[in-house]
């Protein structure tokens, strides 16, 4: 008994009968000013219903008034957006022409059947006759009192049954359409672009200064120089910083959605990396060919953060070695290549030995893999000819 009248307790059972009867009150004017042409509404509707905007207006009614758990601009199932193609505006006349047809039914409902409960209840205690439209009782009589639970059910059932209808056609005439659709998928297939994205900048920069920082501590306890000591320290300071302001550009990104990428560090500031890989005992030499400046800005923070990750990785899996970095920008790409060869410690036994140790593993060598196929280039990571190789491509259109 209680699920049956659950409906009653419910806020969206009210919210669709007042949706239902607002089409009325345009209906009873126009009867009022001309009864005649009662078919008149209809006709005005649908060249109404081939206004963009009148879609919209529809469909806001409809998210706070029919399914008002609904209101997502992405999960709705009900769209709040104006017409955008001939195929919406013909979904919104229909739409139009099957509300004002509910409604009507909707009104006569809610006013006759309560109407007739109370000629049942005067029928049955009297006194004197009972004009109804559908009959005409002379003599009162308590059976009457037996037909009142009938009309109220029979009212329960209306209201609730018309408004599950007029949802279910709303779903229908006023969902999305394909191209919204295409539009809510692209849209959430960037948001979680855009989360990817993020989780890597703070592992790549996050994680760049970390090692940074434990290798100069580490060379720093071994050496037992103050002078060494100084350096490393000042280094460790560097790097902290720039770790810092990456995390403040990504932190930024979060806090205001709308902010320009190109905020993010680029090839042109690829220095401070190299700086800092030297700073950690690598002994980097770099090779700089074409207009770096020129690169396009996606483009240019991408190999940026694929440069970070590789540097960071040879000072983490090899160590102090000789890395020779290449930056050539022509051909219509640009190249990025870092090289260190492979030694004892990268390749001698232990789990992160082998040749599979001696550069980038996990996350780090899927990041570069990923970072470079989202933008139509390849990398290649791996053994040649004694060291250890990776080597980006990345188009500049």
């Amino acid at each position: 008994m209680g699920r049956f009248l659950r409906p009653l307790s419910r806020g969206a059972t009210y919210t669709r009968l007042l949706h239902l009867w607002v089409p009325m009150l345009f209906e009873s004017f126009w009867l009022f000013i001309d009864m005649r042409r009662w078919w008149g509404p209809a006709l005005i509707l649908i060249p109404l219903g081939l206004i963009p905007a009148v879609r919209l207006g529809e469909g806001v009614q409809a998210q706070l008034l029919l399914a008002p758990g609904e209101r997502d601009g992405r999960d709705a199932a009900i769209s709040a957006a104006p017409s955008a193609t001939w195929g919406d505006r013909l979904r919104t006349v229909l739409w139009l022409e099957v509300r004002m047809a509910l409604g009507a039914v909707t009104l006569g409902v809610t006013v006759w059947l309560p109407g007739i409960a109370v000629d049942l209840a005067r029928a049955a205690v009297g006194p004197g006759p009972v004009d109804n439209p559908l009959w005409r009782v002379s003599d009162p009589h308590w059976a009457y009192t037996l037909l009142i639970p009938l009309t109220l059910l029979a009212l329960y059932g209306a209201v609730v049954g018309l408004g599950e209808l007029i949802t279910a056609v709303a779903r229908r005439l006023l969902g999305p359409s394909a191209g919204e659709r295409l539009a809510a998928l692209e849209e959430r297939t960037e948001h979680l672009l855009e989360r990817t994205r993020i989780a890597r900048e703070l592992h790549d920069s996050i994680g760049h200064a970390l090692t940074v920082a434990v290798v100069q501590a580490g060379a720093a306890r071994a050496a037992g120089d103050p002078r060494f000591t100084e350096r490393a320290l000042d280094a460790i300071e560097e790097t902290g910083r720039a770790a810092l302001e990456d995390l403040e550009r990504v932190l930024g990104v979060l806090r205001e959605a709308e902010r320009p990428a190109s905020s993010r560090p680029t090839l042109a500031e690829a220095d401070r990396l190299l700086e800092s890989a030297r700073a950690s005992g690598a002994k980097v030499e770099a090779e700089w060919s074409g207009p770096v400046e020129s690169v396009p800005g996606p483009v240019s923070r991408e190999g940026y953060r694929i440069l970070q990750e590789s540097l960071t990785n040879v000072i983490r899996h090899a160590g102090s070695v000789p890395v020779h970095v290449r930056i050539a920008v022509r051909d219509g790409d640009v190249t990025l290549e870092v090289r260190n060869p492979l030694t004892a410690r990268s390749s001698g036994p232990g789990p992160g030995s082998g040749l599979r140790g001696s550069g980038l593993r996990g996350s780090g060598l899927r990041g570069i893999r990923e970072r470079a196929a989202l933008l139509g280039g390849r990398a290649l990571t791996g053994p040649a000819d004694g060291d250890w190789q990776v080597h980006v491509q990345l188009p500049l259109r």
